[in-house]
């Protein structure tokens, strides 16, 4: 599986290459930021503008909404519009969001609870637009700039991503209130608004260092291709392969990313571990993706995406099967080294078997992957444990059930259950705290919340069984949690298959060779 890649490092086509590499590196790694400090400082904001946990979900969820859409579009127009120009877009709307989310305090004096939450909400999509045109452009952008070396400076670039990660762990770690068994506060946490600056560093450093830099245009911009030229690369056939496997890198990356932290947290009985763990990963997948340029000039992209799926198989299935805090990490470690290479990796192969496909190829691939991880991944791993988790508490305590299932069924393409509820789960948790601290808000407001008063009524009956439910409500979500990891594990082993097929594929055809624009093997 040898392949003519070459580790030389200054084999890009520009003087200032490695600046505007940092420049995305940084870029990335401001959404990472910001994406981390976001989820460490809800807790504020519930306590300060008086959200509900289902409005705070709503919020994040515009962090999130039309990211992999934007991707897409964007990608579509960025070898005609520049990517300069898409690059300054995406410094002033990062800039705007910023504004608008720090803003929130006064829109909260000046109008109310809806005033904030508008402020949040908005800021949030907007940062959200941001990282997707920085997506859109980066990716291509390396591509151009090291058309002899993708595989390695892919990585690096999305190194930029999990060290926005370790970076926004740590300041949610050392900012956050520091409260002791009896619930006695020894620390107060650090001012929200602080904590959310922090991702303006990253973003003011990419914006500096692109002032008065020259963009390199795609290789299929520089060839003249056309826009319906680099569409057609889309639906080749091994184009569309490519796309359902980064349908799954996504669902298996990203989507798992967004529970692994809470479930860990639950299997090793400590939340802040469970945020620790997933710190600790971040850090070892940005340090080994400085390392790809090396593996792959051994055993090839394929070669590399191939050992990864399989570690990312045995990583989950070990995790799924984890119960004490030494099996998590070893199985962590597993997972994190299978998943680290398998994003950036599969953009290389697109650029270099399409190169005729510009910002598009690259972007229709990132975009798909961002898509599955937010329409098929979260979902479809939370509705598995509502399932394994309901199904283990019925067979456990029924009347425990009873007390504790949702008014309504869950669905995920035509399978359904009745899952736990989640805010009366919290409620037993808690001992019913956050309940007392949202209704006395609303009585503050002078609003009806009907579904306040309906957990409360409900609360009331159910106090007196708290002591005997608590446990296996407990132990019902870690299984739940446990199975959805194990059946996850299902999806990497499938596209270690793939990969497996792709390689067999490029040795009949005399090996895995990267693309140039005019369909040549590049040298």
């Amino acid at each position: 599986m040898s392949q003519s890649h070459s580790q030389d490092p200054g084999a890009a086509v520009a003087p200032n290459a490695h600046r505007l590499l940092w420049a995305g590196f940084m870029a990335i790694l401001a959404a990472g930021v910001g994406y981390s400090v976001r989820g460490g400082i809800l807790g504020q904001w519930a306590e300060q503008f008086g959200f509900t946990m289902t409005e705070l979900g709503t919020i994040t969820g515009g962090g999130l909404t039309g990211f992999g859409i934007v991707i897409i579009l964007s990608s579509l127009v960025a070898d005609k519009i520049g990517y300069g120009k898409l690059m300054i877009a995406a410094f002033l709307l990062h800039l705007i969001s910023a504004v608008m989310t720090l803003a929130t305090p006064m829109a909260f004096t000046a109008g109310g609870k809806d005033a904030a939450f508008q402020c949040l909400f908005w800021g949030m999509f907007i940062f959200a637009i941001g990282n997707g045109l920085c997506e859109a452009v980066v990716n291509p952008m390396t591509a151009a700039l090291f058309p002899k070396n993708k595989t390695h400076y892919l990585n690096i670039l999305h190194a930029g991503w999990p060290a926005g990660l370790v970076c926004g762990g740590l300041a949610s770690f050392f900012m956050a209130a520091q409260v002791n068994e009896a619930g006695e506060v020894l620390r107060k946490a650090v001012d929200w608004k602080i904590q959310m600056s922090l991702f303006l560093i990253p973003v003011v450093a990419y914006g500096a260092m692109l002032i008065g830099q020259k963009f390199p245009k795609s290789e299929a911009e520089s060839a003249g291709t056309s826009i319906a030229e680099m569409l057609g690369t889309v639906v080749a056939p091994l184009m569309i392969v490519l796309l359902i496997i980064h349908a799954m890198v996504g669902y298996v990356e990203l989507g798992t990313d967004s529970w692994i932290p809470k479930i860990t947290g639950a299997i090793m009985a400590n939340a802040a571990y469970g945020l620790a763990l997933f710190v600790y990963t971040s850090l070892l997948m940005f340090t080994l993706r400085f390392f790809a340029g090396p593996i792959v000039h051994r055993i090839s992209p394929l070669g590399l995406l191939f050992v990864s799926a399989i570690l990312g198989a045995i990583g989950l299935t070990l995790l799924g099967n984890a119960s004490t805090i030494p099996v998590c990490i070893i199985a962590a470690t597993i997972y994190a080294c299978g998943k680290t290479f398998l994003w950036p990796t599969m953009l290389a192969v697109a650029s270099e078997q399409f190169p005729k496909g510009g910002a598009v190829s690259i972007g229709v691939l990132g975009g798909v992957g961002m898509l599955s991880a937010g329409l098929l991944g979260g979902p479809a791993i939370g509705f598995k444990q509502d399932y394994n988790a309901s199904a283990e508490l019925k067979n456990v305590s029924a009347d425990t059930y009873d007390r504790y299932k949702a008014s309504s069924e869950s669905s995920f393409f035509g399978f359904k259950t009745v899952g736990l509820d989640g805010a009366k789960v919290a409620i037993l948790e808690d001992n019913g705290k956050e309940l007392a601290r949202a209704t006395e808000l609303a009585q503050k407001d002078g609003k009806e919340d009907k579904n306040l008063e309906a957990l409360n009524q409900w609360w009331g009956t159910a106090k007196e069984f708290a002591s005997t439910d608590k446990a296996p409500t407990k132990s019902a979500g870690i299984y739940g949690g446990k199975k959805a990891l194990q059946y996850t594990a299902y999806v990497p082993a499938t596209m270690a298959i793939l990969y497996l097929l792709l390689i067999l594929y490029f040795q009949a055809k005399g090996g895995y060779k990267a693309k140039s624009i005019d369909g040549s093997v590049a040298h």
